[in-house]
């Protein structure tokens, strides 16, 4: 656009990309879409029995919040952040009914610095794995930007071992490779094992990625 400023554009884009994003993830919250199972993920629910998600916990692409919702039972510190204010608002009100406290923000997760904000934990059930390859250096900056030291991102994601769906653009299958090249720097890969996502259709679970990694001290973290 004349007399735009050039460093204003990627920005303008990004807003643009969430407001298409948000209507899009709106619009499959008006039916149920195949990860609103009713209840945490499995793979999440051993996690956080085992004490391994602890202190501040963050939820990327929250959903309908049974994740944040879990860790507010545990008596942590929850927020879970989403585009699709349809999922945000089922998420406030499973949270009033369950007696629960826990904060649901609408936010894009290629911004998650922009929270201002550190957390212990971050959780990602399917989130990850839809962002285009060309947004995953601004999540990953993001997560290495609200992290502490010592805290570990959890990620539940579609493998490779899944056979793709004919004529869809996602979610996207991901390798070992993949995963431990993304994410390669501070955040240290602690494992990345086979997992089942579990769905709501009428076919067995879908075949993924369980991987936990460690945010590392920086110079600027250290004494």
């Amino acid at each position: 656009m004349a007399g735009s400023d050039p460093q204003d554009a990627p920005d303008a884009r990004g807003e643009a990309d969430a407001v298409t994003s948000s209507q899009r993830l709106d619009a499959l919250y008006a039916g149920r879409p195949p990860w609103e199972i009713g209840q945490p993920q499995p793979a999440f629910l051993a996690l956080a029995r085992s004490g391994a998600v602890r202190g501040r916990v963050l939820d990327v692409g929250c959903g309908t919040g049974e994740h944040v919702l879990l860790c507010a039972g545990l008596g942590l510190d929850a927020t879970g952040v989403d585009l699709a204010d349809t999922a945000l608002r089922a998420a406030e009100d499973k949270a009033r009914r369950r007696g629960l406290r826990a904060r649901f923000l609408h936010h894009d997760t290629r911004r998650l610095a922009d929270l201002g904000e550190r957390f212990d934990t971050v959780l990602d059930s399917g989130m990850f794995h839809m962002l285009d390859p060309d947004d995953r250096p601004a999540f990953t900056r993001g997560l290495r930007a609200v992290l502490r030291p010592g805290g570990r991102y959890f990620l539940l994601c579609f493998s490779d071992r899944e056979p793709e769906t004919p004529g869809a653009a996602g979610p996207h299958r991901l390798t070992r490779d993949d995963l431990t090249d993304t994410f390669a720097g501070p955040l240290h890969l602690d494992f990345a094992v086979p997992a089942t996502i579990e769905i709501n259709l009428d076919r067995p679970g879908i075949r993924g990625w369980l991987a936990a990694m460690t945010m590392l001290a920086r110079p600027a973290d250290r004494p």
